[in-house]
C-alpha cells in the first residue's frame, strides 16, 4: 500500500468513527506517525488475528467483549493488563496506547453490567476517563484461557521457571523435592509479592504441585485436590470457607497438604505479561506493552 493511499485510509477510518477530536488528544503524534507505518490495525482487525489462533474462537457466549470504544477505532498501541485501573488508563494514555486489552472485569463484576447497582457514580467516572482518552478496552479471558496451552497457565510457568515440569493445567507439576519454605521464597521473589498467606509446615518436602491462578471457585480447587493429590496447592484467591477450611481439616485428620494464597491479580498477571510475546510477532511494528495493575492490597 502506497504511503499516500495508507494517510487516506488512516483519515477517512477517523472521520467515519467520528474521531476528529483525536487531533486535540495525546494521541496527536502517535496518529501522525501510524501514517508512516506499512501495517494499520483497527481494533476489530487486531482481534480477529487473536483469535484465529484460539481453538474454537470467536466464542458464542463469552464475557470477551468490548467494554468501551469502537471495534473501528485505528490502534496507535496495545496494552495488556489484569485490571483495566485508573493508574493503568492514564499510564496507557501516556504511552499514546488507545487499546487495552485486560484479562478481567473493568466495571467490578464478571460480566461488566453497568447496572449491577444502578446511577454507579464510580462506573460512570470510569466511562468518561476512557471516553477523554479515546481509549478501547477489550476483554480477553475465555479465550485466552483456551489457548493450547492455557495461555495464563503458561505465563505463570514461564515466569516461575518452571515450564521444564509443566504439561498442562490437567496435571500437577511433579519438582525435584524442595521445601515449602523455598517454594514461597521463589514465589515472593519471582512474582514480587510482600507477603503470602499459607497453611501448611514451611519445613515440608514437597514434589508434586497443583497450581491454579485466578479464583477457580471452591469446588474445582477441591477436584483438584481429590484428582491430583498434590503435597500443595498454590491458588489465586479462595472462599475461605470451602477450600481454606478443607484444607485445614484434611490437616488435621493427618494429611500432608498445604496451601498457598497468591492473590487474584498477582497470580494471573504473568500469563497477560506472556501475552506481549505472543502477540509482537502477530502484529508487526505494532507497539505492544504490558502494564501491571498489581495488587489493590498492602500489609500493615
Amino acid at each position: 500500500m502506497e504511503k499516500n493511499s495508507r494517510r487516506y485510509f488512516l483519515t477517512h477510518t477517523l472521520k467515519g468513527m467520528g474521531a476528529l477530536a483525536i487531533l486535540q488528544t495525546p494521541f496527536t503524534s502517535a496518529a501522525a506517525s501510524i501514517l508512516d507505518n506499512t501495517n494499520i490495525y483497527t481494533v476489530e482487525m487486531v482481534m480477529n488475528i487473536i483469535l484465529k489462533d484460539i481453538p474454537g474462537a470467536p466464542f458464542k457466549q463469552t464475557v470477551d467483549t468490548l467494554k468501551s470504544g469502537s471495534k473501528d477505532m485505528v490502534v496507535t498501541g496495545i496494552i495488556t493488563t489484569m485490571f483495566t485501573t485508573v493508574t493503568v488508563i492514564k499510564q496507557a494514555a501516556k504511552l499514546n496506547a488507545n487499546f487495552i486489552i485486560a484479562h478481567e472485569p473493568t466495571f467490578y463484576n464478571h460480566e461488566d453490567n453497568i447496572n449491577f447497582v444502578k446511577e454507579n457514580s464510580l462506573v460512570k467516572k470510569k466511562q468518561a476517563l476512557l471516553a477523554k482518552y479515546g481509549i478501547t478496552v477489550w476483554r480477553f479471558h475465555d479465550q485466552w484461557h483456551a489457548n493450547k496451552p492455557d495461555g495464563i497457565q503458561y505465563g505463570f510457568m514461564k515466569k516461575m521457571g518452571w515450564l521444564p515440569w509443566f504439561k498442562s493445567r490437567e496435571e500437577p507439576l511433579v519438582l525435584p523435592q524442595i521445601s515449602l519454605q523455598n517454594i514461597v521464597d521463589q514465589l515472593k521473589q519471582k512474582l514480587n509479592i510482600e507477603k503470602l498467606r499459607v497453611i501448611g509446615d514451611l519445613s515440608q518436602r514437597c514434589s508434586r504441585i497443583s497450581v491454579l491462578p485466578g479464583a477457580w471457585g471452591g469446588q474445582n480447587q477441591m477436584h483438584i485436590l481429590e484428582t491430583q493429590s498434590p503435597d500443595v496447592i498454590i491458588v489465586g484467591e479462595l472462599q475461605e470457607w470451602e477450600t481454606a477450611e478443607y484444607i485445614r481439616d484434611d490437616r488435621l485428620f493427618g494429611a500432608n497438604i498445604s496451601l498457598i494464597v497468591l492473590g487474584h491479580a498477582v497470580s494471573e498477571e504473568p500469563g497477560m505479561e506472556y501475552l506481549v510475546e505472543w502477540l509482537k510477532p502477530k502484529l508487526p511494528g505494532m507497539p505492544i506493552t504490558h502494564i501491571a495493575s498489581e495488587s489493590p492490597f498492602k500489609w500493615v
